[in-house]
C-alpha cells in the first residue's frame, strides 16, 4: 500500500493553534481509542505537547478487550503521564479525572502554594485524533452541551475555552490527524475502527484485515456471531457468513459487496463482541 497523504486545510490550522495555545494549559488530557491505544496516538501532537503533564484517557473502553486495556494502562504509564479507561456513553469518570489531574499538578501547585500564589481551576488542553470522543467527554464534563458531537470524523474544527466548573477549564481542539499514514498496519487499524473516512481505504483491504485479525486473535467471535467457523481464506469467511444470513444477490449469489459493509459495520458497534486491534 502507497504512503496515504490525508491533512485537511483545518488540521493545519488546528496544528498551528494547539502549538501557540499548549503554552496557556497546566495539562494534556489525551484521548485515545481503547482498541488501538499506541495507533490512535497522534505522534504530530506529542511532539508539541510533550513537556505537558498527560491524562491518557482510553475511550470505548466497552468495545476493547478489557485484559488487553490492562496491559496498555501499565505499558503507557510513567512519571509524567497517568492512564485511565472510560466508556463515555455512561459518563464522564469526573472524579477519576480531578484525582488523577491533581496528583500529576501536585508538585506544580506546591511549588505555587509556597509563592503564597492562590490555587485555581486546573487548565487543561484536551486533544486527539478525530472521532475519539473529545466532544463528548467535554459535554459530559460540562454537564452541558458546550461542543458539537458527531460519531464521524472532523466534527470539531475549531480550538474553544470551556469552563467545566471550579476545578476545572478546558482547551477543546478539533481532531488532528497527523499528514500521511508511513505504516500500513497503522492506517488498517484507525480505518476499522472509524477514524479515518471510510473513503479512504478500500474497503475490501479493510475487512481482510479484520477479518485475519480476527481469525488470529478472536476466532470464537466469528462462530458466535456468525454461526460459522472461522478460516483463514478471508474471501471464503465472508462467502459463508453472507450464504448463512442469505445476503444473496437474485441469481442466489452471495452479495459480497453488503457482507463486507455488514461486517465492518458490525465489527464497529460491537455486535461481535470487545477487541483490542494491537497486542502487546
Amino acid at each position: 500500500m502507497a504512503q496515504i497523504q490525508w491533512f485537511p486545510g483545518h488540521m493545519t490550522k488546528a496544528k498551528r493553534e494547539i502549538e501557540e495555545k499548549i503554552k496557556m494549559v497546566d495539562m494534556v488530557i489525551e484521548l485515545r481509542d481503547a482498541r488501538i491505544p499506541a495507533s490512535s496516538a497522534n505522534p504530530l501532537l506529542h511532539q508539541i505537547t510533550n513537556n505537558k503533564p498527560r491524562l491518557i484517557i482510553l475511550t470505548k473502553e466497552d468495545k476493547a478487550d478489557a485484559k488487553m486495556t490492562s496491559k496498555w494502562i501499565s505499558e503507557l504509564s510513567s512519571d509524567n503521564t497517568l492512564v485511565i479507561s472510560a466508556d463515555l456513553t455512561k459518563g464522564a469518570p469526573m472524579q477519576q479525572i480531578l484525582a488523577k489531574s491533581k496528583e500529576l499538578l501536585k508538585a506544580k501547585f506546591e511549588r505555587e502554594a509556597r509563592k503564597g500564589i492562590r490555587p485555581r481551576a486546573i487548565r487543561a488542553m484536551i486533544i486527539g485524533i478525530p472521532n475519539v470522543g473529545k466532544s463528548t467527554l467535554i459535554n459530559r464534563m460540562a454537564k452541558r452541551k458546550a461542543t458539537i458531537t458527531g460519531d464521524r470524523p472532523g466534527v470539531t474544527k475549531a480550538t474553544q475555552w470551556i469552563k467545566v466548573n471550579n476545578d476545572f477549564e478546558l482547551l477543546d481542539t478539533p481532531g488532528v490527524l497527523w499528514p500521511k499514514f508511513e505504516d500500513e498496519q497503522i492506517a488498517l487499524r484507525l480505518a476499522v475502527t472509524g477514524a479515518i473516512r471510510d473513503q479512504i481505504l478500500p474497503i475490501e483491504e479493510v475487512v481482510h484485515y479484520a477479518l485475519s485479525y480476527i481469525h488470529e486473535f478472536y476466532p470464537e467471535l466469528i462462530m458466535s456471531r456468525y454461526g460459522v467457523e472461522s478460516i483463514e481464506n478471508t474471501e471464503d469467511m465472508l462467502l459463508a457468513i453472507g450464504d448463512k444470513r442469505k445476503m444473496l444477490k437474485s441469481g442466489g449469489e452471495v452479495d459480497i459487496v453488503r457482507v463486507r459493509e455488514m461486517l465492518l459495520r458490525e465489527v464497529r458497534d460491537n455486535d461481535l463482541g470487545p477487541m483490542t486491534w494491537e497486542r502487546l
